[in-house]
């Protein structure tokens, strides 16, 4: 097996419009991003080797059971993933109170009020311009991601869904979810968004110790996160809150005890990422200096698979690396990146994937907010990546994404992205090693072996 070529996997992700935040370690990727993914893309990259030890009675052999299960699932849903017509909108509100000591993401803290009306109208106007190059499409999720989001006002968020319903047209079912942080929750203003077209919500909670969120930087305390969760669950249907694991100093026995407890409090949906020490940020500072140290790859894998055990024997496995939910509970929206479908990017840093004329293209808009103001403003858009992706590019994309999920790729859609099939060759390498597998419907599915060294099998794949 190869090892992990990380500039390979930086230009796929930066292709796939992560940029550089996306190592795209077994753990990447969660909802929503600025970019369009579980934002908070916190995590260690785990051991490069699978382990040899068998799983001990009930342990990793059920995670792989209901690793299973969950793949028959999706596999026989309402719609087959790839032929799934969905289109999304992301967008991005680049503004938070205070920024992390762990995030890399496009945030920026203004401590001035925000002219919200202001970026109400270049909202607007950019929805209109990508409308414009995308007729004829129906939305079916959409996705506000920051940043903090819930520092909007709801009439803000209201304005932005009627501009979306303005020019596509909105699916009945349409899932609509705000990403908040519990310091922003309180019941008024999550009933405006609720009456603005919200209905899901996604949580930053991120631990629920408080020695462990100091640590973090975060400025609410567990108890304000449960808070936060009990008002999300009374005004909405469907929620979800992200947890950061394989922190310094954690136990086995603290995250067992940690994650049982943040599962009583799930309805149907978390989000688990391990902690990654992210290029210029405060804390890749502390790590270099020593004064920051994080678990060892095999700490991280014991982890791993204790997440995995714990949350597939409360009925949420993984249906992606990182993400958890009960059978048909999985983020919509999530799964529109990951089945490597349309999606608007809308905002500052918001990237996008849109098929014009037959070609995919490869959209990114200023990350910078104010100068994305002034793009809007003077010229109706804050477009200044748009690219067209080869049909390599954009069957490694399928490739890259599509192997994240429980589910696996169709290998006859990427034969028809590539103009070539995969190879037989490491396909049959990599099922030898217990790592991949390929089923008669004719995909391909990564195993619960495979799963902690994802990196290794897609670079083999990709190579």
């Amino acid at each position: 097996m190869p090892g992990i070529d990380c500039g390979v996997e930086r230009r796929m992700g930066a292709r796939a419009g992560l940029g550089d935040a996306a190592d795209f370690s077994p753990l990447a990727c969660g909802e929503g991003s600025g970019v369009g993914f579980e934002r908070r893309d916190t995590r260690v990259p785990l051991s490069t080797r699978p382990r040899p030890d068998p799983p001990p009675p009930g342990g990793r052999e059920s995670v792989g059971r209901d690793l299973a299960s969950t793949r028959t699932r999706l596999d026989a849903g309402r719609t087959s993933p790839d032929r799934d017509p969905a289109f999304g909108v992301y967008v991005h509100w680049p503004f938070c109170r205070s920024k992390c000591p762990y995030c890399d993401f496009n945030s920026h803290v203004r401590h001035g009020l925000v002219d919200e009306q202001r970026l109400v109208r270049a909202f607007a106007a950019e929805i209109a311009a990508t409308a414009a190059r995308t007729p004829g499409r129906t939305v079916s999720t959409i996705f506000f991601g920051g940043g903090t989001p819930s520092l909007m006002e709801p009439a803000t968020v209201a304005a932005i869904l009627d501009a979306i319903a303005k020019n596509w047209r909105v699916s009945d079912d349409v899932e609509v979810t705000l990403e908040a942080n519990p310091t922003s929750v309180e019941a008024r203003r999550f009933k405006g968004y609720r009456t603005a077209g919200v209905n899901r919500v996604s949580l930053g909670v991120q631990a629920l110790d408080d020695a462990a969120l100091s640590a973090l930087g975060r400025t609410h305390t567990a108890r304000e996160a449960l808070d936060a969760v009990a008002i999300a669950r009374r005004i909405f249907e469907r929620y979800s809150f992200d947890l950061i694991y394989a922190r310094p100093g954690q136990t086995v026995p603290a995250w067992r005890a940690e994650l049982t407890g943040a599962i009583s409090q799930a309805a149907e949906h978390l989000s688990l990422y391990q902690l990654t020490i992210e290029p210029g940020t405060p804390f890749a500072a502390l790590h270099a200096s020593g004064r920051l140290a994080t678990p060892d790859a095999d700490h991280a894998r014991n982890l791993y698979d204790i997440t995995q055990e714990v949350c597939a024997a409360a009925g949420l496995p993984a249906y992606e690396v990182s993400n958890h939910a009960r059978p048909g509970a999985e983020c919509r929206h999530n799964l529109v990146y990951w089945r490597c479908r349309e999606y608007a990017g809308i905002g500052p840093g918001a990237h996008g994937r849109l098929d014009i004329g037959g070609v995919r293209r490869a959209t990114a808009t200023e990350r910078q907010p104010e100068a994305w103001l002034a793009l809007v403003e003077g010229q109706g858009s804050g477009l200044v990546t748009d690219e067209p992706l080869s049909r390599t590019e954009a069957a490694d994309e399928y490739l890259l994404m599509g192997l994240r999920l429980a589910e696996g790729i169709d290998l006859n859609r990427f034969e028809r992205l590539a103009g070539h099939p995969l190879s037989a060759e490491r396909i049959a390498h990599l099922t030898q090693h217990g790592l991949v597998e390929t089923l008669a419907a004719g995909r391909l599915r990564v195993t619960a072996t495979g799963f902690p060294v994802l990196n290794a099998v897609v670079a083999d794949l990709a190579a």
